[in-house]
């Protein structure tokens, strides 16, 4: 059945496809950059961040040199901030092994940190014209319809009996176009939420989940386990235009990066004043703010927040916190997207 689907595929995405900034380049690094942005995050949201990535980080060479805390400004907003330490740690080798140059070979990308098979995959047969498949969530989804395979996608076992299976009729000609177009089809019509557009799909006729009625039953995706809550208490304490900000751990969930002061638990408003006076800080003003939730592969976190004006900060003494106004905020600091709520506080004057 799979020998089948080739030619039909080929057709509908060279002429359907979508522009995208980093395709039809044969551009290693943009395929790279691109295909790790694209992980958990749409392809319209991820053009402004790969312009603004590749404008500042043009090659290799240029990611395995960039500063850490620029690099996480870049990433800002894309979440999952240990796939870019892991491409620049990545980028290091590369450069020191390679000359700067991904290699043109799977196996060897598969060496390279944060490259996995689908990574590597799409590197190859994308940059290079290797004939490898490149398996993605979009591609699971699209084979396991046309077969109508009901195995559990979320086994390893099952994405490899796929890549198998995609390796023997991937065409050597044009396996970028191949796996791209895959992925096309899975992104734009043979989609995962809401019914899938059948009616432009070109491989309908060979699809036997179409055939038999069963497209909106597949794939079969064992559910994740339930995700723990967190209830915590955000503190946006201000003083003119300069607002706290302290840096989480350099291990653990957004290693590194810039927060607002927080703490676990709802603290009602005095508590929440106590807080702020603990910090040798003099609250004039406060305000209880919208709640908020951010959600994490593995944990929720609910929050309540309180912006909170104090007549100087010049009166802290501690190491934790730093203040930074709305200029240092935009160009130095990695906020990231769990607190994007509450971020429009920062460029806003306070009451």
């Amino acid at each position: 059945m799979l020998n089948e689907i080739t030619e039909p595929l080929l057709q509908w995405y060279r002429k359907n496809k979508r522009t995208l900034p980093w395709r039809d380049r044969h551009n290693a690094y943009y395929t790279w950059v691109s295909e790790i942005m694209l992980q958990q995050t749409r392809v319209e949201a991820v053009k402004p961040y790969f312009s603004r990535f590749i404008g500042e980080l043009p090659d290799v060479k240029a990611l395995a040199a960039c500063p850490e805390e620029k690099l996480m400004k870049l990433w800002e907003g894309l979440g999952y901030y240990n796939r870019v330490r892991n491409m620049q740690q990545a980028a290091v080798t590369v450069t020191e092994k390679y000359e700067g140059k991904l290699p043109a070979s799977y196996e060897e990308l598969l060496k390279l940190k944060g490259i996995g098979s689908y990574t590597a995959g799409a590197i190859a047969s994308i940059a290079y014209g290797i004939a490898v498949p490149a398996v993605d969530g979009n591609v699971l989804r699209v084979i396991s319809r046309i077969t109508e395979s009901r195995e559990d996608i979320m086994k390893q076992s099952v994405r490899k009996n796929m890549e198998d299976a995609l390796a023997k009729v991937i065409p050597g000609d044009c396996p970028g176009d191949f796996n791209q177009a895959l992925m096309e089809l899975g992104a734009v019509v043979c989609v995962p939420n809401g019914p899938a557009r059948c009616e432009c799909c070109p491989l309908k006729d060979l699809c036997l989940a179409h055939l038999h009625d069963t497209v909106q039953e597949l794939p079969v995706k064992t559910g994740k386990k339930e995700r723990k809550i967190e209830e915590r208490t955000v503190f946006l304490i201000q003083d003119g235009d300069r607002t706290a900000l302290c840096r989480r751990p350099s291990k653990g969930l957004l290693a590194g990066l810039y927060e607002f002061p927080n703490v676990l638990g709802y603290l009602e408003q005095e508590e929440a004043l106590h807080y702020v006076r603990e910090l040798n800080l003099e609250p004039l003003h406060i305000l209880e703010l919208e709640p908020a939730k951010h959600i994490f592969s593995h944990i929720e976190w609910r929050m309540r927040a309180y912006r909170i004006r104090v007549s100087s900060l010049e009166q802290y003494r501690g190491k934790k916190l730093i203040f930074a106004d709305r200029k240092e905020s935009e160009k130095q600091y990695a906020i990231p997207s769990a607190f994007g709520a509450y971020m429009r506080y920062m460029k806003e004057e306070t009451v």
